[in-house]
C-alpha cells in the first residue's frame, strides 16, 4: 500500500460506504421555473446519516438543469436572459423535425448541467456562504424527477 500523502483538513478513515437515495418530483405551472431546493437535499443529507462523503444532485429529464448559485432574483433574471441569448426559444431547431417544440429547452439545460456533487462534512451539506441548489425547467408543465444521491461513511 503507498504512503499516506494526504494534506486535506480532515483524516483519511476506511470505513463500509453508506448510500442513500431520494427523489424529488415536479410538475412545473409554467414552462419555465427555478425551484429552490436546497432544504430538500439537505434534508436527504440527515436522512443518509452519513457523516463524511458525496451527495450527487442530478436532474433526470433532458430539459432541467441543477444550478448552485446566489439565491437572489436580479441573479435568476440575469441567468434566464443569458441563457435566452445563448439559446432562444425559436422555431428553426433541427430537433422540431421530430414532433418536439423544445431545442432551445435541450440546449439549456446543456449550458447550466444537468448535475451536481456536493461535498457532505460532518454530516451536513457543505455549501459556500451564498450557495443554494436549484431545479431550473425549461420545458414543464409535466412530471419530471430528480434523483438525490448521498455516499459516504
Amino acid at each position: 500500500m503507498p504512503p499516506d500523502d494526504h494534506t486535506g483538513d480532515s483524516p483519511r478513515r476506511e470505513g463500509i460506504v453508506k448510500t442513500h437515495t431520494h427523489y424529488l418530483w415536479f410538475n412545473t405551472k409554467t414552462r419555465h421555473d427555478l425551484v429552490n431546493i436546497t432544504h430538500e437535499v439537505e434534508g436527504a443529507v440527515r436522512e443518509s446519516g452519513v457523516q463524511e462523503g458525496l451527495c450527487l444532485v442530478s436532474a433526470m429529464h433532458i430539459t432541467a438543469a441543477i444550478w448552485v448559485n446566489d439565491n437572489e432574483p436580479g441573479l435568476w433574471q440575469d441567468m434566464w436572459e443569458w441563457l435566452e441569448r445563448l439559446a432562444p426559444a425559436r422555431p428553426d431547431y433541427q430537433h422540431h423535425h421530430t414532433g418536439e417544440d423544445n431545442g432551445d429547452a435541450h440546449l439549456k439545460r446543456s449550458l447550466l448541467g444537468h448535475q451536481v456533487v456536493l461535498p457532505v462534512t460532518q454530516g451536513r451539506l457543505d455549501l459556500g456562504p451564498w450557495e443554494q441548489v436549484f431545479y431550473a425547467e425549461f420545458d414543464g408543465q409535466r412530471r419530471k424527477r430528480v434523483v438525490i444521491k448521498v455516499l459516504g461513511e
